[in-house]
């Protein structure tokens, strides 16, 4: 259940909210919101002459509910997704920065192509031990000097909890991967700030848990949190993973939060990003995060799903003739 309640409420009936409901507390200029367990159905008399509005819901889903509230506009940027915006926001760049040379190529592309957006990772989760796992620091410092010379928005992953400051210090948008979603060190870090906290679908994660990592950044206080669909694991071996639309069309419905696509770790191969992007822009999505690379065969991690610089030209020109028929605005 959501409360808000009175600003007047005596300090003893929020207590007793915390203990006995497990509720989180935050303060508003109007209000005093309490998040309860979903077990939590009923107001007791005692409270209820402070309580101003109350949401009931069958599961944990609660603040990202579209119940509770319309869906939510959250700001990459200068731009903004969500809402009633009708934005569709492309994030384009290579799976990590790799040297100096290679990220400020791929940063002058996406300029020359109107992306305002540049995704690169420093940190890398990987699944096995031996493979590249990012220039750490270097590469964060990297990413704020291009931030710097093109005014690029940086989209950058934090691997763990041990430098997800760092992360949140150099990054405007903080993506957290799909292997680290389940950390609490990170998305309470992440609940703490005010940057845009982009989630990605854990490859094995039903849609319940996903949002509900995103209700722990919630109802730590951070308002501005993107969704992101990455595919799932399913019976099928001929492709990385399954995107998930019909989930997509189940966020699209029940949640409150910006969503986003990134049909690159989905398929796993370069061969069909631009189709799936262009169906996951039909659904009316908020944005895509799309991997390219200078040189695609080359690159130090997840090589066979990255696109050129001509692939991802001929991909934004689609989408956005396609955004023009359904009346979004990529951006």
């Amino acid at each position: 259940m959501i409360l808000h309640l009175k600003k007047s409420t005596p300090v003893d009936l929020i207590n007793w909210l915390k203990e006995e409901a497990y509720a989180r507390i935050l303060e508003f200029d109007s209000y005093t919101q309490a998040v309860t367990t979903k077990a939590f159905k009923e107001i007791p008399e005692f409270l209820s002459s402070f309580v101003i509005e109350n949401w009931t819901f069958e599961t944990d889903i609660q603040l990202a509910s579209l119940d509770y509230t319309e869906k939510r506009e959250v700001s990459i940027g200068q731009d903004k997704i969500g809402g009633l915006t009708k934005n569709i926001h492309l994030i384009a760049g290579p799976c990590s920065v790799e040297s100096e040379e290679q990220i400020f190529q791929v940063a002058h592309k996406l300029v020359e192509l109107g992306i305002k957006s540049l995704r690169a990772g420093s940190f890398k989760p990987r699944t096995s031990p031996y493979s590249y796992m990012g220039m750490g620091k270097e590469g964060l410092e990297l990413l704020s000097k291009v931030r710097k010379e093109t005014g690029l928005n940086i989209v950058s992953e934090v691997r763990d909890a041990t430098n997800v400051d760092l992360v949140l210090e150099h990054a405007d948008v903080v993506q957290i991967g799909t292997k680290s979603m389940y950390d609490h060190g990170i998305l309470n870090a992440c609940g703490n700030s005010d940057k845009t906290i982009l989630i990605k679908r854990g490859f094995g994660t039903t849609l319940q848990e996903f949002v509900q990592a995103a209700e722990f950044v919630l109802c730590a206080g951070n308002e501005n949190v993107i969704l992101c669909e990455r595919g799932i694991r399913t019976f099928e071996s001929k492709t990385r993973f399954t995107l998930d639309l019909c989930g997509v069309a189940y966020l699209k419905h029940h949640c409150n939060l910006p969503i986003i696509v990134d049909p690159s770790h989905a398929l796993g191969y370069r061969y069909g990003i631009i189709d799936l992007a262009k169906a996951s822009t039909a659904m009316g999505i908020d944005g895509l995060l799309v991997e390219s690379h200078p040189n695609p065969s080359a690159a130090l991690s997840d090589s066979a799903q990255q696109i050129n610089f001509k692939t991802l030209e001929i991909l934004k020109s689609e989408i956005k003739n396609l955004s023009l028929a359904l009346n979004l605005n990529l951006t």
